[in-house]
C-alpha cells in the first residue's frame, strides 16, 4: 500500500501542469476632481430675522374734546403723507380761550402804556425838585413808578404766554401725521370724546425698515462691522430673501450698525440691517414686491475680503479635516488642511493646498489610500462657490 501510494504520488508530480507567476491586477478608481485656485473671497454670513419698522409712534391726544372729523386715510394699512390731517377735535372751546387770551394781552398792553406815560410825567416832576434835598433810592423808585412799570411789563409777558398756550391748544385740535407712515392701529373714531393722553392711532415709518440679525461670536471675524461711531466708509451689502413654497423674492439692504454688546445667554452680537423704501412707494421705476413689516427673512451678509482661500464642497471633508488629494502619479493621498469655521455647503481652506493641486470630489473611505485613480472630470474651484469674489492677483 505504501509502494502504491508512492507510485501514484510520483506519477501525479511528474504530470503536474506548468505554473506561471502573474502580477496582481491593480484596480483603478474613477473620480471627479476639482482644481485648486486660490482667490480673494468675501465669505457670506447667513442669518435670519424679522422685519420691523425703523420708527413707530403712538399718536396721543394733547387736548380734550369730541372728535368732529376723521380722515378717510385713518384706517389700518393706509398710507399717509407727512402733514396729512388724521382727525380734528372740536375747536370751539379753544377758539374761545384764544379770544380771551388776546383780550387779556390787549388789556395788559394798555395798562403798560398808561404806566409808561405816568412814569414819564413823574420823571419830569422829579427833575424839578431841589438838588440838595435828601432822596433815598427807594423813594426815587416809588416816585418814578418803577415797581408799577415792572408789574405792567410782567403782566404783558404773562398775557403773551397765555396767548401762546391758547394758540398751541387750538392747533393741537388738528392731529396730523408727523412723517410718511402707514397706519398700524386705529384706536378712536368719529364722535368719541377724548382726554389728554388718549391713544388715537399707532403708525410706523415707511422710508426705512430694519432687520435685527444674530451673528455668532465665531463668525464676527469674517465681517467688516461698524465701530461705535458707525461706518467710516461704505456700508456692507446684505441680500435679504424669502422662500415661500419655492417662490423666492429678494430685497437689497445694508448693514447699518451693531447693538454693541453680546447677548448674555446666546453669546451672539445683534446687528441691524436697514432697508430703504421697503413698501416700494418712492421709486416706482423698478417694480418690486413690498417687504412688509413682520416678514421673516433670510439674510446673506457680504463679509470682508480674505486672501488666498480655496473654496471646496463641504461633503468632501472627512473627520480630522482630511481630504483626498491626487498626486502627480495619480494616486490618492490623505491631506490635512486648515479651514475657516463657516456653515453652508462650502468650506474655505486657508492652508494645506497649493495652486494647481487636484482634490477628489468622489467620497471614498480610508482603505483607498495610495490607490491609483482615473480622472473623469475636472472643475476649477472658483466655479464651485457662491460667494462674492475679488479679482485674483
Amino acid at each position: 500500500m505504501l509502494a502504491a501510494a508512492g507510485l501514484v504520488t510520483t506519477v501525479m508530480y511528474m504530470n503536474r501542469p506548468p505554473s506561471t507567476l502573474t502580477e496582481p491586477e491593480e484596480r483603478v478608481v474613477t473620480v471627479e476632481v476639482i482644481e485648486v485656485i486660490k482667490e480673494n473671497i468675501r465669505i457670506p454670513i447667513q442669518a435670519q430675522g424679522t422685519v420691523s419698522p425703523m420708527r413707530q409712534t403712538s399718536i396721543i391726544s394733547e387736548v380734550k374734546g369730541r372728535i368732529v372729523e376723521v380722515s378717510d386715510n385713518l384706517n389700518v394699512g393706509n398710507f399717509v403723507r407727512k402733514g396729512d390731517v388724521l382727525l380734528r377735535i372740536d375747536p370751539r372751546d379753544y377758539q374761545t380761550s384764544l379770544l380771551r387770551a388776546q383780550a387779556a394781552l390787549a388789556s395788559a398792553q394798555s395798562i403798560l402804556a398808561q404806566e409808561e406815560g405816568r412814569a414819564q410825567v413823574a420823571k419830569r416832576e422829579w427833575d424839578k425838585l431841589p438838588k440838595g434835598s435828601q432822596r433815598s433810592q427807594q423813594a426815587k423808585d416809588l416816585y418814578l413808578r418803577i415797581p408799577q412799570l415792572e408789574l405792567a411789563k410782567a403782566q404783558v409777558l404773562a398775557a403773551m404766554a397765555d396767548l401762546n398756550t391758547a394758540r398751541d391748544n387750538l392747533e393741537r385740535t388738528i392731529v396730523s401725521a408727523p412723517y410718511d407712515a402707514l397706519i398700524r392701529t386705529k384706536e378712536t373714531d368719529l364722535g368719541e370724546y377724548v382726554a389728554p393722553g388718549k391713544t388715537l392711532a399707532k403708525i410706523f415709518s415707511v422710508d426705512y425698515a430694519e432687520v435685527r440679525l444674530a451673528i455668532p461670536q465665531s463668525k464676527l471675524a469674517y465681517l467688516d462691522l461698524p465701530g461705535v461711531g458707525g461706518y467710516t466708509g461704505s456700508e456692507a451689502a446684505v441680500a435679504l430673501y424669502t422662500d415661500v413654497s419655492g417662490d423666492i423674492n429678494h430685497w437689497p439692504a445694508k448693514l447699518h450698525r451693531t447693538e454693541g454688546v453680546f447677548d448674555e445667554r446666546s453669546r451672539v452680537l445683534f446687528t441691524v440691517v436697514r432697508i430703504e423704501d421697503p413698501y416700494a412707494l418712492q421709486d416706482s421705476s423698478t417694480p418690486r414686491l413690498p417687504l412688509r413689516i413682520g416678514t421673516f427673512v433670510n439674510a446673506n451678509i457680504s463679509g470682508k475680503s480674505i486672501s488666498d482661500l480655496v473654496t471646496l464642497p463641504h461633503h468632501i471633508l472627512r473627520p480630522g479635516n482630511l481630504i483626498w488629494v491626487i498626486d502627480r502619479d495619480l494616486k490618492l493621498q490623505n491631506r490635512k488642511v486648515s479651514i475657516l469655521r463657516t456653515g453652508g455647503d462650502n468650506i474655505y481652506v486657508s492652508a494645506g493646498l497649493d495652486n494647481g493641486e487636484l482634490v477628489s470630489l468622489t467620497s471614498l473611505d480610508a482603505t483607498f489610500s495610495g490607490a491609483r485613480v482615473k480622472i473623469i472630470s475636472r472643475t476649477p474651484s472658483n466655479l464651485k462657490q457662491e460667494t462674492t469674489l475679488e479679482p485674483a492677483p
